[in-house]
């Protein structure tokens, strides 16, 4: 009887594996320091947040690097999905810090819960239909809608949080936010640019060229 053989883990499912556990491990870690009271909880919120954050710009910021930057960075492109799955799962034990916040008594206010809840039921409608089955049914329009239109809410929300009192709380304030800050300002300008550079290109290579000559190099 011949052994039945394993199957690899995909590449997918490694990275979700890797990315809760490190954002589980991380929020263990501040929560045995610091305690599980408010102040600890908050500063695991903050920690996995930026964890968190890391990949997400990486998914967003991505595709654009490779047009301003060269074919070097696409394996940052080409990773794109497993980035946001990453984020993704991170995320799950972000959630599960800001339940135990409220368990304690210390919910946050209405405006952050309607900022961060709908950054959450958009990061919940990418993750679902990046299923291969599920995004053909959408379209590629339509998977390009929702792909723009969540990521760049997502990038807000981070911009919202990491842009809150930047010039306040001294050297210990500017290390946890002005790091993350400058990303979250730098994403959507390098998508910008990248947008540029493509309408840039197209227009160089509209039609100067006569009917029927080859443009092949």
């Amino acid at each position: 009887m011949k052994p039945l053989a394993m199957k690899p883990p995909s590449s997918a499912a490694t990275w979700i594996q890797l990315s809760f556990a490190a954002s589980i491990g991380l929020a263990v870690a501040v929560l045995v320091v610091a305690g599980t009271d408010e102040h600890g909880t908050g500063l695991a919120l903050m920690a996995t947040a930026r964890l968190a954050f890391l990949p997400f710009w990486l998914a967003y910021a991505g595709a654009a690097l490779v047009v301003l930057f060269g074919p070097a960075l696409q394996p940052v492109q080409r990773h794109a999905r497993e980035f946001g799955l990453a984020f993704a799962v991170m995320e799950l034990v972000h959630l599960g810090l800001v339940a135990w916040l409220c368990l304690i008594g210390h919910a946050p206010d209405i405006r952050t819960f309607v900022l961060f809840g709908t950054a959450v039921l958009w990061v919940c409608l990418l993750t679902l239909f990046s299923i291969a089955s599920l995004r053909r049914m959408l379209g590629s329009v339509g998977w390009w809608l929702l792909r723009v239109t969540g990521m760049n809410y997502l990038a807000y929300a981070f911009a919202v949080d990491f842009l809150r009192h930047p010039l306040a709380g001294g050297l210990k304030h500017a290390v946890l936010y002005w790091p993350f800050a400058a990303l979250a300002i730098t994403g959507p300008g390098l998508r910008l640019a990248a947008v540029v550079q493509r309408i840039a290109h197209r227009s160089n290579l509209s039609p100067a060229t006569p009917a029927g000559m080859g443009t092949k190099l």
